[in-house]
């Protein structure tokens, strides 16, 4: 059984992710759907020569030490994955999320027009949020990308692996990837800082250390794009707020309340119009008023404030799914699985 005729029946089908099991056939995700592919069942054997062949020569001994590695493998022509092998019952699995190689415009995602504003701004941190599998990366990707056509800049993406392999067009781009090029993100972004760059991508804001440079870099006149695994605007505020000791809160809302300038948090559906996904899209702006309830410590009023913002581009989460659902892009039983208040949008939707 062949690893890239595998690959290239998951890409035929627009998988999303295969998963790759000894002792199971191969598996992929096609709209957020687990599905069997028509392979036969993987050996163990197999399922080690197909690691083997994806992974590095240090990312094969790190899952000799650590029984789990992250890497990226790319089959030119078709894709590139973000690759997880790991141990289950003794044997070897991997899971591979499939990154198209064509970064798509921002006008292609189905995105609110605000996003693309942010691409103007010239210093700031801008953060996507949402759950593992909801575009983040994809959406990062399309601001670099209107950002590399548009202006002549340096660029530094810090990320683990990395994903979409840019060409330097107006910008000179750099990617570090975790591991191969640096041992930590925070290793990686403390030196970056003296590299000269303009714009600084962290593919994850993930302990303290990284939050607090991340914040410090957006604070010394640098655009910094990240990401984090939260749900909505004012819960990604609290949980920076919270990474930190009890003492150091009040400084950094007030660090975060002036470096702040957006937070897009995306939730992906299964489009109900045609085959395909679409995002519902909070999003934040860091108006005068935002900043006062960040550093105030309010940050429960934010939801108030989107709410009351929509002509300046601010959309609650529950405001975007009703209007793809009203728009016909998904279903109803979709839009109320996945909202945050789903009585009241229910209500709203039969309105």
């Amino acid at each position: 059984m062949d690893l890239d005729t595998i690959l290239r029946a998951a890409y035929d089908a627009d998988a999303s992710d295969i998963h790759l099991v000894a002792g199971e056939p191969p598996v992929m995700r096609v709209h957020q759907v687990v599905q069997p592919m028509e392979f036969p069942v993987i050996t163990p054997e197999a399922a080690m020569k197909m690691f083997r062949q994806m992974a590095s020569e240090e990312a094969q001994s790190i899952f000799e030490r650590q029984k789990d590695a992250d890497f990226s493998y790319e089959v030119p022509g078709l894709s590139r994955y973000r690759v997880n092998a790991h141990m289950q019952r003794g044997r070897v699995g991997m899971a591979l999320r499939s990154i198209k190689t064509r970064v798509p415009p921002l006008a292609d995602l189905h995105l609110p027009e605000v996003i693309a504003r942010l691409t103007y701004l010239p210093r700031g941190l801008v953060l996507v949020t949402g759950d593992t599998g909801s575009g983040k990366s994809t959406t990062l990707a399309a601001m670099i990308q209107a950002i590399n056509e548009r202006y002549a800049k340096h660029i530094i993406t810090l990320e683990d692996p990395v994903e979409y392999a840019f060409s330097s067009k107006q910008c000179l781009i750099e990617q570090r990837e975790l591991g191969q090029d640096m041992p930590t993100f925070a290793s990686g972004l403390k030196h970056c800082l003296r590299q000269d760059p303009d714009i600084i991508l962290v593919g994850e804001m993930r302990d303290l250390e990284t939050s607090a440079l991340a914040i410090s870099a957006a604070e010394t006149g640098h655009l910094v794009l990240s990401t984090l695994h939260t749900v909505n605007a004012s819960q990604t505020v609290e949980r920076i707020i919270d990474m930190y000791p009890a003492g150091q809160q009040n400084q950094i809302r007030s660090m975060l309340s002036t470096t702040l300038q957006a937070v897009i948090s995306q939730t992906l559906f299964t489009r109900a119009d045609r085959p395909g996904m679409v995002p519902a899209v909070e999003t934040l702006l860091a108006t005068p008023a935002v900043r006062n309830l960040i550093r105030e410590n309010r940050t429960y009023e934010i939801p108030n404030v989107i709410e009351t913002n929509r002509a300046i581009g601010m959309c609650s989460l529950d405001t975007s799914i009703a209007e793809l659902y009203f728009n016909g892009l998904i279903s109803k039983e979709d839009a109320i699985a996945q909202a945050v208040y789903p009585d009241k949008l229910e209500r709203q939707l039969v309105a």
